[in-house]
């Protein structure tokens, strides 16, 4: 056993210790923390156990060739040594990849804001298809999608719709959706069938508890109105809706789609709470960019990073140069293969980026 392995088992003996001790009703947060940590060092400890084990596989086949055996049985060895070697190029690759930093937000919930950009009606459509996209992924990986804030059209899209991504990893799996979404296709109001092209913007932010950002009470300023229907009209005589403004920074968020007032503060405080925690990770990250720089391409909301070509079948990642010819089933949720080369792509990056150096290339 290595000095690594054994050093493993026991953090992994003083988590199992820690968490014995812990109670259940009162410290949910931190025995989250110790499972993922747990979760993450068994990894590791599992994949070094088994390259102690393919290594030793190796040095005794090695023995037995220098052996002198026949033939026939030294073809054997050595087609067994091509196995070993395989297997262990492999593990070697993911232990390298579990050595890399990582990103502290993964494992939190995500508050997704889609937007409508150029395309008047046909730009609100494609957000609605990009809402519809990303909740039934979200269910196909046992996530729950919660409406925040929606602007509706009388067509059945949205000028903007903002919602929670609720469970362990939504960040992992969407954080790469942020930017502009670009699509081509004919609409159905188009009699001569010519293509048109429109946009929508996503971003995606981790949502931030009162532990990671501290908004005291005197730095919002809080404004009640009537919440409105299609054309403006007041559907409530109370006044529900909420708008906050974060002061020191100007960040505002709002939400009237609940009936409750209470209830919508307490969602336009969770936005405006994550707003602010990305505003502040963008100024670290201004400061300190080797993580940044290990992404892929940038995050920025103005950046073009994808194209959904309807007539060609075709959805298209420009920053990886990634492309699938079965949009239909990306739309109803089949983004499994998308998210796959993107965080494939980000792990090639950051393995070619030694840690503590900065690439030139951003």
């Amino acid at each position: 056993m290595s000095e690594e392995t054994d050093r493993l088992q026991k953090r992994i003996a003083e988590i199992d210790s820690h968490v014995a001790g812990l109670r259940f009703d009162s410290d949910q947060k931190e025995m989250q923390k110790m499972a993922r940590d747990r979760r993450s060092l068994t990894l590791m400890l599992n994949l070094l156990t088994r390259r102690e084990g393919l290594e030793c596989e190796l040095a005794n086949n090695e023995k037995l060739l220098g052996e002198g055996q026949d033939p026939e049985f030294a073809g054997v060895i050595k087609d067994d040594q091509i196995r070993i070697e395989t297997e262990l190029a492999a593990v070697q690759e993911s232990i390298e990849e579990e050595r890399l930093p990582r990103d502290p937000d993964d494992d939190k919930n995500i508050i997704v804001e889609i937007r409508a950009g150029v395309g008047g009606d046909e730009a609100a459509l494609f957000a609605a298809d990009l809402f519809r996209m990303y909740s039934y992924f979200a269910a196909q990986h046992g996530l729950k999608t919660e409406v925040i804030s929606s602007h509706p059209t009388e067509i059945g899209g949205f000028k903007e719709v903002i919602f929670s991504v609720l469970g362990t990893g939504s960040y992992r799996l969407l954080k790469y959706e942020s930017g502009v979404h670009r699509v081509q296709r004919v609409p159905e109001t188009e009699a001569s069938g010519r293509i048109h092209t429109s946009t929508a913007t996503i971003a995606v932010l981790p949502e931030a508890e009162d532990v990671d950002v501290h908004i005291d009470e005197a730095d919002i300023k809080l404004e009640l109105f009537h919440a409105s229907g299609h054309g403006g009209q007041n559907v409530q005589k109370v006044e529900t809706a909420v708008r906050m403004t974060h002061i020191p920074t100007g960040i505002t968020a709002s939400c009237q789609d609940e009936r409750s007032q209470l209830k919508n503060k307490e969602k336009a405080l969770k936005v405006l709470r994550s707003r602010v925690y990305e505003l502040m990770k963008e100024k670290a990250a201004s400061e300190m960019t080797t993580e940044r720089r290990a992404q892929i391409g940038s995050a920025m909301r103005n950046m073009r990073i994808r194209t959904y070509n309807f007539p060609q079948g075709r959805l298209t990642d420009h920053r990886i140069g990634f492309s699938l010819y079965n949009l239909p089933a990306i739309m109803e949720g089949g983004l499994g293969p998308v998210v796959d080369a993107l965080q494939r792509a980000s792990r090639e990056r950051a393995l070619q980026v030694p840690i503590g150096t900065e690439s030139e290339d951003d």
